[in-house]
Formats: structure tokens, sequence, C-alpha cells
């Protein structure tokens, strides 16, 4: 039974949401675990879609993960199957028995090949996924579908969530409007190491796989491989990026360098625009959450060095419960840079909360008043920014507080 929970009080409302050419969605109520609630998801794809993604790196993937891994070479995908609920991991044979099943399924319904089906599940660990009742459930999800349905695709791929989450951006490709879309799911077991719970993004940009697959990459890498909510990686995480061709911009190279090519520089910004939006959702649904950290570090001896600094920050319970408290203890953000094994000199440490900085050269800094720090700790968004005083590196990471809401939810997660 899905849990009803409040909604978040960090929610967003969904954008308006508008059409991707060549992709058609919809979700339905296949009774996987939820009852009253859409669960599973379909996409299907024109001919000729180019697919990138990027996947957990936990080393107990579960079997849709292996799937598209196994997949993802082949560069094109035609349809994507995901289902809430069941994770469909360390379920041995079973497991990936129902992905080709599933897949087989789907390829049957969009006229293509099972490898190019992609999937993904998502909720409990360790039960068997029912293929039949995704099977079952596909043919009239098939004939529902329509270029509409992402609000629909987007509340079906929700578990412990409280909002649908979404995001969208138009760009240009050499004077050819395209459109970038997405959505998310993601509340807890968040520090994906790669992705979040699951994203799907859709452009009509007509890319070939390997710069579509160096876009994402390197926007996940500033997005949602800078957010945690609780530190653990899950089993499923996954973003995938399709790229249909429907706006039928002018080519792009396969051998372009997608990093730095001028041609595809609006297209970068909205991708990576569309990725932050979604990341930051994920952690404005945070199981529990109430508020939302922004975590800058500076003067580090690298980029990532900053970043392991910022995770560090962001993943210390203690910090997470003061920031929970509104209490303005700086020497927890201390205690959580001291911890991480990165380079950092208590002597050329500075700490600062609200855009006031509160310690510096090995102290609390002179005349400190904590005034206005404390009425910042009283809103919904809190900046904290470490300068390390060591080098050129810096970095920028996000996370939540942490409540008993959290216990709440993962208490009773299965019941």
């Amino acid at each position: 039974m899905a849990q009803t929970l409040p909604v978040s009080p960090l929610a967003l409302p969904l954008p308006p949401l508008g059409v991707v050419r060549g992709v058609r969605l919809g979700a339905v109520a296949a009774g996987i675990r939820y009852k009253g609630r859409t669960d599973l998801v379909l996409a299907e794809f024109a001919p000729g879609t180019t697919l990138a993604g990027v996947f957990t790196r936990t080393k107990c993937p579960g079997a849709p993960v292996d799937w598209c891994r196994a997949i993802l070479p082949g560069g094109q995908a035609r349809a994507l199957v995901v289902n809430a609920g069941n994770a469909n991991v360390f379920t041995g044979r079973a497991g990936r028995e129902t992905c080709r099943l599933t897949a087989e399924a789907a390829a049957q319904l969009a006229g293509c090949t099972p490898e190019q089906v992609c999937l993904a599940s998502t909720g409990v660990i360790g039960e068997v996924l029912p293929a039949e009742r995704i099977t079952t459930a596909l043919p009239a999800l098939h004939d529902a579908l329509s270029d509409t349905g992402w609000e629909a695709a987007a509340r079906g791929i929700m578990t412990t969530d409280t909002f649908p989450k979404a995001a969208v951006r138009k760009a240009r490709i050499g004077g050819v409007e395209v459109v970038i879309q997405g959505i998310a799911k993601g509340s807890g077991m968040i520090a994906p190491d790669m992705a979040t719970m699951l994203s799907f993004i859709a452009t009509d940009a007509a890319l070939p796989a390997p710069v579509l697959q160096a876009l994402l990459s390197a926007g996940v890498r500033t997005t949602f491989n800078c957010i945690t909510v609780d530190s653990d990686t899950s089993t499923s995480d996954m973003v995938l990026l399709f790229g249909t061709g429907a706006a039928a911009n002018p080519p792009v190279a396969e051998t372009v360098d997608a990093l730095s090519a001028p041609e595809l520089a609006d297209f970068r910004t909205a991708l990576n625009a569309v990725l932050h939006d979604l990341a930051l959702m994920v952690i404005r649904d945070g199981e529990g959450a109430t508020k939302m950290m922004s975590i800058t570090v500076t003067g580090a001896v690298s980029d990532e060095s900053a970043w392991r600094v910022g995770m560090a920050i962001g993943n210390s319970p203690l910090v997470k419960t003061a920031i929970a408290g509104e209490d303005a203890n700086w020497g927890r953000i201390v205690m959580a840079v001291g911890k991480c094994g990165e380079p950092a000199d208590r002597d050329t440490l500075s700490v600062s909360i609200g855009g006031v900085c509160i310690a510096s050269d090995g102290t609390v800094r002179e005349g400190y008043d904590e005034t206005p720090v404390v009425a910042h700790m009283k809103g919904q968004d809190i900046d904290i920014a470490v300068d390390l005083g060591l080098g050129q590196g810096s970095a920028r990471t996000w996370s939540c507080d942490l409540t008993h809401g959290y216990i709440d939810i993962n208490g009773s997660y299965r019941s």
C-alpha cells in the first residue's frame, strides 16, 4: 500500500509541460504493489531515437540496470517501461526473466527489438516482480499513449515522493528550436554517485548517441552527483536521455567535441538547467525534509576535493540535525570538514552561514553577531559556504535536513 505522506514544505509546482515531438507516454495502475494509484509507465519513441544513460555505481544493481547497461552501446531506443513499488533487485534469475518478458512485450507493441526497450524499476528490494502484471497491462496502456502524458508519467514513477518532478527548457541548434523535457523521482536512498533514483529526459533534437552521452555524463557530474539526502546510493539509480531527432536541426557529427562545440553551447546550457532543476527537486522532496542546504566549497586543492568536502558536510547527521533544529552550530561544519580525509588546515579555514562569516583563521570572527545567522536558520533555504584557503578548487553541493519524519517513513517503508 502506498504511504499517504504530507507534501513536502519545500515542494515546487510542476512547470507547464509541452510536447516533445517523437515521444508518446502514459501511466496506468497495474497493481504491482500500490492500490489506487498509477505504478506503470510506458513511453514510445520515434524510429531513429538515440540514447544515452548513466547508472548507479553500486555493486548490487537491479536487473533493469543490468539490462539497460547491456543495450546502451546500441545507442538506439524505441520504448521505455518503468514500474514503481518493486525495484526488481536481488531477485536472481526471476528478475532477469521479468526484464526479458517485459522487453519482449513492449517491443512487440512498439514494433522494435527487445534491445531497443529500456527498463527501470523502483521500490522494495528483494521481492520478485511478477512479469504478468506488467505484460498484461501494457497493451491497453500502449493504446492510450499521448504526447501530453508527461504529468501522468511523472506521477506514475513516484514511491515515497510527495510531489511529481519535471523540468523543461528550449534551446537552438543551428537556428532550429529544440525542446528538452524531463521527469524524475527520488526522495530517499539518495547519494547518487551518478544520478538519482530515476530520471528520464527527452529532446526532439537530432544528436548522435555519443554526443548525447558526453553531454549527459558531464551534466550529471555537477547536478545529480552533487546531491545527497541520506548518503545511501540506490541499487536502481539511472538517468536516461532520449533524442528523437524530430526537430530536424542541422546535422551534428558523431566526432564533434560535445563539451566545447559552439553549435551545441545553447543546448548544453539548457540540458544542464533541466538536470539542475530535477536534481534540486529531489532534495526538496527529501524524506521528512523541511529545509534545503546549498553548500559552496572554495579554496580546495582541486574541484574533486571540494566536492568531497561539500558532500561530507551535506551527509553529516550532526550538521543535518542542527539545520533541522535551526541551530547555528558552525562547529559541526568544521567537524565535517576535518573528518572527511581531504586536505584542510584549521588556520586557513573560514565558515559562513547565510552570507555571514562566522569563523576564520582558526577561530571565531571578532565581533561576530549571531543574530542574522539565527534569522537565516529559520528560513527554508540554508546557505553554507566554506573556504579552505588552500587552492583554486571549488564545488557546490545540495542536501537537506534530517528530521524524525525520515525515521517515520523508512521505519514503515515495507508496510
